[in-house]
């Protein structure tokens, strides 16, 4: 890679699916470079989210910042916007120190809107949120869909009938501005299309899939099943929050709601998390400006810091500094 590209960026991004050693990446390599980590996963924004999104320990992020990891409550929602504006804010609170910001996380929504900018779209409107989810529990998506379908074609064909976070934003803006989401989204600016952007994606995905099966397991015996019963036992939160929409919560969530058995849970978190890797990778594959690398290559970790740490070191020496 050119040193150029590295250097002149405001931040280094290190992607790739779900399960492929992004974060063990990212802190090994903060213990070696001056780096400060900001989460691009949009789980890892809400606190008491821990066990099931494989949230970095107390004392982990004590000895390596993290940012963007427990800013919510899981009752709040957090747009791509959001994600944005925080970003941008931290890349240059970062920067200012004389560190380097990496960006390590698989939410392809908060990397396109990062990388390819965003549409001014309007702020949610709790009131409106909550007469489509009226008109839902009395009408059904689908039919919410069909509506969608006649104020926003484009949107419509993109969102599936039963995915009701989508519709309801996509109807809220319609609703809002009077103007469908499609062509206001036509209408976005990019921001920082320029980032240097590498991708962990395991050649063998067999593998990959040993290791979500791994990892799932894992989490149910730490206690993930537990951690779902306590959100669920505060009362104020349903299905139909956005936290509780993440791979795993909303099975388990499921289980508990008397939908479906323990080992059925398991079965379809787990398969919804295959489904996961396979989008991101569907992403990230149509993205000519991101760089694999297979991480169970030998010497692959090794390879990739070594030129970092090179071009980055050559640079700074350069404008007469030192990492």
């Amino acid at each position: 890679m050119a040193a150029e590209a590295v250097v002149a960026a405001e931040a280094i991004v290190l992607t790739g699916p779900t399960g492929s050693g992004k974060s063990e990446w990212a802190v090994r390599l903060a213990e070696e470079l001056p780096v400060e980590i900001i989460s691009v996963d949009s789980a890892l924004v809400y606190r008491g989210l821990d066990i099931g999104t494989a949230k970095p320990d107390a004392a982990l992020r004590a000895r390596v910042p993290h940012h963007l990891i427990d800013i919510l409550d899981p009752a709040q929602a957090y747009s791509a916007g959001e994600f944005v504006a925080d970003c941008e804010r931290l890349i240059e609170a970062i920067r200012s120190r004389g560190r380097i910001p990496l960006l390590v996380g698989g939410t392809m929504l908060y990397l396109r809107a990062l990388l390819h900018g965003i549409a001014d779209l309007p702020r949610g409107s709790p009131e409106l949120r909550r007469s489509i989810d009226e008109r839902a529990a009395q009408e059904g998506w689908p039919r919410l869909h069909a509506e969608l379908a006649s104020l926003d074609p484009g949107a419509a064909a993109r969102i599936h009938p039963n995915d009701p976070q989508r519709i309801q934003r996509a109807l809220e803006v319609c609703y809002l501005t009077g103007r469908p989401l499609s062509e206001l989204q036509r209408a976005r600016t990019p921001l920082a299309a320029s980032l240097p952007r590498f991708a962990l994606a395991p050649a063998d995905r067999a593998e990959l899939h040993r290791r979500l099966a791994k990892r799932l397991s894992s989490m149910l015996e730490r206690g993930f099943l537990a951690e779902v019963r306590g959100l669920r036992e505060r009362g104020d939160l349903t299905a139909r929050h956005p936290a509780l929409r993440a791979v795993g919560y909303r099975q388990l969530w499921a289980h508990l709601e008397g939908q479906y058995g323990l080992d059925e849970a398991h079965e379809r978190a787990l398969a919804a998390t295959r489904q996961l890797a396979k989008r991101q990778l569907t992403w990230l594959r149509a993205d000519r400006a991101t760089r694999w690398i297979d991480p169970d290559a030998s010497g692959a970790y090794d390879n990739w810091k070594c030129e970092l740490r090179r071009e980055l070191v050559g640079a700074r020496a350069r404008d007469g500094g030192s990492w």
